[in-house]
């Protein structure tokens, strides 16, 4: 379909476009964090609440360019910014996730899939997605995540980002391995939620990173699992991605809550999974 021309042009990565969307994703974050600071309106929290939740999960996918190692054009700067200003505040690693991430793009949708059971559900009865997103409203999703990253940190489970979680070998784990996978992966995540609420007191607004905190746990999760079921519910078990991937329009809306920094077009980049994010639309047009 593409030259080898077009293909090593939008390949490319671009350390400014790398930039731009880091700057523009924590520009978002610190208005949502200062703005009901000014002006503490319940309408301003909520939406404070709700743009918290799409700017997580825009941190999310930057971590998801790093992956892919597309985000930055340099790669020392890709993983530093991947790790430090994607993964480590929602509590996620960078290596971890690439590893896991491959096995997705390798197999995806079918049963080797390690990500088939975040969209397999689906299609569900009105009532049951109502009670899934309820969970998600209500925090009890976000305080699930937690404890299973915590299991992962500590060696019990093996690192995944959906279920089933499988055991790791405990013959592996002793109380050295345990303390540092909680000082490597959940002392960064602690330490950064310390520095934001820190900051924020010493302003004198400490209670504005409970915003930040809330939206961790409710708005974040639902927008990860809308956004599970745009790029894979209902499609076919098969490896051809023209038939188990999808790609969606996204507005204004959905581009600051479920559809951060081009991720809705995900058939394209499952074709190239190494096309960064602003080369996405160019090669949805070619398409």
């Amino acid at each position: 379909m593409l030259s080898p021309q077009e293909i090593k042009a939008l390949t490319r990565a671009s350390d400014l476009h790398g930039f731009l969307a880091t700057f523009t994703t924590w520009g978002l974050i610190v208005a949502a964090l200062v703005i009901p600071a000014l002006v503490p309106h319940p309408a301003v929290i909520l939406a404070s609440v709700l743009i918290l939740g799409g700017r997580q999960l825009g941190l999310a996918i930057l971590m998801h360019e790093a992956a892919h190692r597309s985000l930055f054009r340099t790669r020392w700067i890709n993983d530093f910014v991947g790790y430090w200003m994607g993964g480590v505040p929602i509590w996620q690693r960078l290596e971890g996730y690439r590893l896991h991430h491959r096995r997705h793009h390798a197999r995806t949708n079918t049963e080797a899939d390690p990500d088939r059971a975040l969209s397999a559900p689906f299609p569900v009865t009105p009532a049951s997605l109502v009670r899934k997103f309820a969970r998600d409203a209500v925090g009890l999703t976000g305080l699930r995540r937690m404890f299973g990253q915590l299991l992962m940190d500590l060696g019990i489970i093996e690192y995944s980002v959906a279920p089933p979680v499988e055991r790791a070998d405990p013959s592996e784990r002793t109380p050295a391995t345990m303390a540092a996978g909680l000082a490597r992966h959940t002392l960064p995540f602690v330490a950064f939620n310390v520095a934001l609420w820190a900051l924020a007191y010493a302003l004198g607004a400490g209670w504005v990173w409970l915003l930040w905190f809330g939206a961790y746990l409710t708005s974040f999760s639902a927008f990860i699992r809308m956004r599970s079921i745009a790029e894979h519910a209902c499609t076919s078990p098969s490896e051809n991605p023209f038939l188990n991937t999808r790609t969606t329009r996204a507005n204004l809306l959905a581009k600051l809550t479920v559809a951060p920094h081009g991720v809705n077009y995900h058939l394209e980049h499952h074709l190239l999974p190494t096309v960064p994010a602003h080369q996405l639309p160019a090669l949805h047009r070619l398409l």
